[in-house]
């Protein structure tokens, strides 16, 4: 079993982690520390439980936030998985695939037209 040291707010601590979980450790650490560090440089040093009550409290609702936000992203992916949004492909009159085949016909010809001229 590690040993990881890491401060939070203005204080040093010690724990020990399973091995193999220290940076899981250490990353929590920080994110604790930067929430504690806000607070101190707001209002000022305080106590070490209560510096760390509102960091984690901070934490928590960042977290309660970011977990409603998820609700909400998964929510929409199932109303789209479950109604795929309906893709409308515009009919192309008659009268103007005519046309477009016509002017298509004539560049075609144009082209070995000009390729015969070319050539001789």
């Amino acid at each position: 079993m590690a040993e990881v040291e890491f401060k939070i707010g203005h204080k040093e601590y010690r724990l020990a982690a399973q091995d193999g979980e220290e940076r899981l450790l250490q990353r929590a650490a920080a994110l604790l520390d930067g929430e504690a560090r806000q607070i101190v440089e707001q209002a000022g040093r305080m106590p070490e439980p209560r510096l760390l009550l509102l960091a984690g409290l901070m934490l928590a609702d960042r977290f309660a936030g970011m977990e409603e936000r998820a609700e909400k992203a998964e929510r929409l992916a199932n109303r789209l998985q479950q109604n795929p949004a309906r893709v409308e492909v515009p009919i192309i009159p008659a009268d103007l695939k005519e046309a477009m085949a016509e002017l298509a016909a004539r560049a075609e010809s144009l082209a070995e037209r000009l390729d015969d001229q070319q050539k001789s």
